[in-house]
């Protein structure tokens, strides 16, 4: 029988095995991920107990309470979430995605959206639905944080899977209170971030450590020119000799190191990451200088800059577990990876005054938003600093203005 809305079942009559006769009717339901419906019986009584046009009636509110004759109702999709799964990942994450996104993104669906969703048909995913479930993640224990990245996972999934690429629902939706939202943001300005003094402590610690010298040199120039450019780790492991120009102060990032494919080099993140950054203040030309003097001691066949004993890109959690947190330790600074001298990098720029344009491409950023929000909660010593700048802008503007 074809899917379609409206239903107007004749009532007929049946005969028991006793001799009793009855009324029934047939109608058709359909099933959520089947193609075919299933047809029901529904008995509505004895012909002995009441006459047709009373059976008639009876059929009619059955029918009505079943609304597939409402103008609201809505024929379930023979595909579920199980199908739109199934060609994110046999279809859309080998043609699209890195292999490091789709390992993350891979994770999200076995753990969280195959469990609750494999079943659900495709448009009954609504924004309703999911805050239902967000509540569910949250009594779980999963933070706020965590439940948007694997609805982001969601939102992919169905948008690759659906006529229209969009997604079925926007995470403006989402029923967080406003407690939540604003600790968030909160969480957010509390990043860890390391000045240029502190990479400096980082790395003279590096160099204390109880690992080959080899590693502890190579450890502490990688921390220093992190601080120093502000690159990504994976744009780090990705450098090669020719991408720096020592005359020039320049470092060109056109590679990005896979992590979750042992280092393989690769696309970087997104078109703004294709970027050549100038290291021209103080501490750019200071790491280019300490750079020089290490690359002068490690060339390798690869023309890797930093690189494991086997001539292959670093790994993350390698340089995490072996050189910086040991280091952290050490000094007694808070532990965080290498991403908290990007963010001490970003504001070190914001705070230099530099030109917000310039900022964003340095930082391979590709909105504005988004490098505000590296920049974070600012240390009470330095908002002393901008105040002192600030006054003494002040006296020379005063004594020009009395000479004048």
């Amino acid at each position: 029988m074809s899917r379609r809305k409206g239903q107007n079942p004749k009532v007929r009559v049946g005969k028991r095995a006793n001799g009793q006769k009855f009324y029934f009717f047939q109608y058709w339901i359909d099933v959520p991920g089947q193609e075919e419906r299933r047809r029901q019986t529904e008995v509505i009584g004895l012909c002995s107990q009441m006459t047709p046009s009373e059976a008639d009636r009876k059929k009619l509110v059955f029918i009505s309470k079943l609304t597939i004759n409402s103008s609201e109702y809505q024929i379930p999709s023979s595909e579920s979430f199980r199908h739109a799964v199934k060609h994110y990942r046999d279809i859309f994450a080998p043609r699209m995605l890195r292999a490091s996104t789709y390992d993350t993104a891979n994770g999200h669906i076995k753990n969280h959206l195959e469990p609750d969703w494999n079943d659900t048909p495709v448009e009954h995913i609504t924004i309703d639905s999911v805050n239902e479930w967000i509540w569910k993640k949250r009594e779980q224990g999963l933070s706020w944080v965590t439940v948007k990245n694997i609805l982001r996972t969601m939102q992919r999934v169905l948008s690759a899977f659906s006529k229209d690429k969009k997604p079925p629902f926007s995470q403006m939706g989402l029923a967080i209170p406003d407690g939540d939202k604003l600790q968030m943001k909160i969480e957010t300005r509390k990043a860890v971030s390391f000045s240029w003094q502190q990479a400096k402590k980082i790395a003279l610690q590096a160099q204390r450590l109880g690992i080959s010298e080899s590693r502890r040199e190579q450890y502490a120039t990688l921390f220093l020119l992190a601080s120093a450019s502000g690159l990504r780790c994976s744009e780090l492991f990705a450098l090669k000799l020719d991408d720096i120009i020592f005359k020039a102060g320049t470092v060109r990032v056109d590679e990005s190191s896979d992590q979750r494919s042992k280092g393989k080099l690769g696309r970087c993140k997104n078109v703004a990451a294709y970027r050549t950054v100038l290291l021209h203040d103080r501490e750019g030309k200071e790491a280019l200088r300490i750079l020089k003097q290490f690359i002068k001691k490690n060339r390798t066949p690869s023309g890797l800059i930093f690189h494991s004993r086997h001539d292959t890109p670093l790994i993350e959690t390698n340089v995490l577990h072996d050189g910086l947190y040991p280091a952290l330790r050490a000094l007694n600074l808070p532990k965080a990876g290498l991403h908290a001298f990007r963010h001490g990098c970003n504001r070190r720029w914001e705070l230099a005054g530099l030109n917000p344009a310039v900022h964003r491409q340095q930082m391979g950023h590709s909105s504005a938003a988004m490098t505000a929000r590296y920049t974070g909660e600012i240390p009470l010593h330095h908002v002393r600093q901008a105040f002192s700048g600030l006054k003494t802008r002040q006296l020379e503007n005063m004594e020009n203005e009395v000479a004048a």
